[in-house]
């Protein structure tokens, strides 16, 4: 195996030179096979959250965030 056959299979040696990567993916046939399709991130929820289900989240958070505040009142006081 020569030098460029090892840099061109090394991982590590392709992150220290993005050339030889684009270079390495443009001749990869197992890349050119493969199938693509464009995927879009989820704006908005699927289902319409309701004011009550908003409500109800808002309250759990707040009960966790006072009790993280308890605790760390505590924590505060015993030192």
């Amino acid at each position: 195996m020569n030098n460029t056959t090892f840099i061109a299979l090394n991982p590590f040696s392709l992150m220290m030179e993005p050339e030889r990567v684009l270079q390495t993916m443009e001749r990869s046939q197992q890349l050119r096979g493969l199938r693509r399709h464009k995927l879009r991130p989820l704006d908005k929820p699927l289902i319409p959250y309701t004011q009550e289900a908003l409500a109800s989240r808002a309250a759990f958070d707040e009960a966790i965030d006072a009790q993280d505040r308890k605790e760390q009142a505590r924590a505060f006081l015993l030192n």
